[in-house]
């Protein structure tokens, strides 16, 4: 089956790619950036060392609709404005958080914009694994928002759900690869910085929406994102 992933340049991107290098029946052969676009992708991933040589595409409609399975990449907001653009053949993931919500009122309150609708949520551990498999259209799960439902499914029965605790802590790609001066080492280093807190963080909606589809009646939860000096990786309790 031939591959396309396109925001390929950030770390969702890279370690897309080396995921796929591993799978026997995939074929990627296409990969596309904006702004790092004609760069050579071991630039900005030099452990994809498969790809040596090989350079970012452009991102172009056309290209994307030669593919058969393409996974989007892209900024929050990014991907709705290309989707409807291109070939209903074309099975598409979605790695941001465009298609994650129903509820359009929590999509503009939290990310702003036209919301672009609701796609299967991919999530094979509470979500049917043949509905999902059935789908040309796939919103794949934000970090937090996995970490935190698979933890807490099994206990639905057994809390109160009307106000969950939960405390997360991640690592610092989750931020993404822009330069930011909180995420530098000196800022990072043996420090645990809360933010987002008080029910403003982005993953609350999608959080509370697959809990509510697990435990049949609605969940709210309080949450607390904590920036953790690590790279990857979350901790959610």
């Amino acid at each position: 089956m031939k591959i396309g992933v396109v925001g390929a340049s950030g770390y969702a991107g890279g370690e897309l790619l080396r995921l796929l290098a591993q799978h026997p029946k995939l074929e990627v052969s296409y990969i596309s950036a904006g702004a790092s676009a004609g760069e050579f992708i071991t630039s900005v991933h030099p452990h994809l060392t498969h790809l040596a040589g090989e350079k970012f595409a452009t991102t172009e409609l056309s290209e994307i609709d030669k593919c058969e399975l393409v996974f989007f990449a892209l900024p929050h907001g990014e991907s709705g404005k290309i989707v409807s653009q291109l070939s209903q053949a074309v099975k598409i993931v979605d790695l941001g958080a465009d298609f994650r919500l129903s509820d359009s009122n929590q999509w503009v309150k939290y990310y702003g914009g036209d919301h672009a609708g609701k796609w299967i949520y991919g999530l094979p551990e509470i979500i049917d694994t043949a509905e999902i498999a059935a789908s040309s259209r796939v919103a794949n799960p934000g970090c937090y928002a996995t970490a935190i439902s698979l933890a807490t499914a099994p206990a639905l029965d057994f809390i109160e759900t009307s106000d969950i605790v939960v405390v997360a802590a991640s690592g610092t790609t989750g931020a993404g690869r822009s330069a930011k001066i909180n995420l530098l080492g000196s800022e990072v280093m043996n420090s645990l910085t809360s933010y987002k807190f008080g029910g403003v963080h982005q993953h609350t909606p999608e959080i509370e929406e697959c809990l509510t589809h697990i435990a049949g009646k609605e969940v709210k939860i309080s949450f607390t994102p904590i920036l953790a000096p690590m790279p990857r990786g979350i901790l959610a309790t």
